[in-house]
């Protein structure tokens, strides 16, 4: 079989059954939250603000990279991934096992970017319904992140001084 008659994906099994149900679960997610905000007589907002907007987009950040690098969370990946290595600071290198569904839940976790777009839905569904509440959390997480990067900076300065 040459590479034009082999079918899409075939030379890395990439599990696409696996991301299909994903990616439909994604969707009726948010055609469920749609149809209930709807029923509940929610009103979506007509704008987020840009404030909101660094808000929800540092705690996504921030929120993606504990789901999945870091330590503390390998017991939630751990049923779809392995470790690879240690990547310094708090994460790790994880990846996916399986076949079909569980390889590609496993393919979700480990990529901070697939996962940003599940995080950023429940972050957005959240301000939509309760934004006060939805700002304190992103304010939490945005801080964990910032103070991330303080710890780095804080680092790199010993490092640099010999210290």
């Amino acid at each position: 079989m040459t590479d034009g008659e082999r079918p899409y994906g075939a030379e890395e099994d990439t599990p696409l059954g696996g991301y299909a149900a994903l990616a439909t679960t994604f969707a009726a997610g948010a055609g469920v939250f749609t149809a209930v905000a709807r029923r509940r007589g929610v009103r979506l907002p007509d704008g987020v603000p840009p404030w909101d907007l660094a808000l929800l987009a540092t705690a996504t950040f921030k929120a993606s990279r504990l789901l999945s690098k870091a330590k503390v969370t390998s017991f939630l990946r751990a049923p779809f991934t392995r470790r690879e290595s240690a990547a310094g600071g708090p994460e790790v290198n994880d990846t996916s096992r399986g076949t079909g569904l569980q390889r590609a839940v496993g393919d979700l976790m480990t990529c901070p970017f697939c996962t940003s777009a599940w995080v950023a839905g429940g972050l957005v569904a959240s301000y939509a319904c309760a934004p006060r509440a939805t700002r304190l959390v992103t304010a939490g997480l945005s801080a964990v992140a910032l103070s991330d990067w303080l710890q780095y900076a804080w680092s790199l300065t010993e490092k640099k001084s010999g210290v």
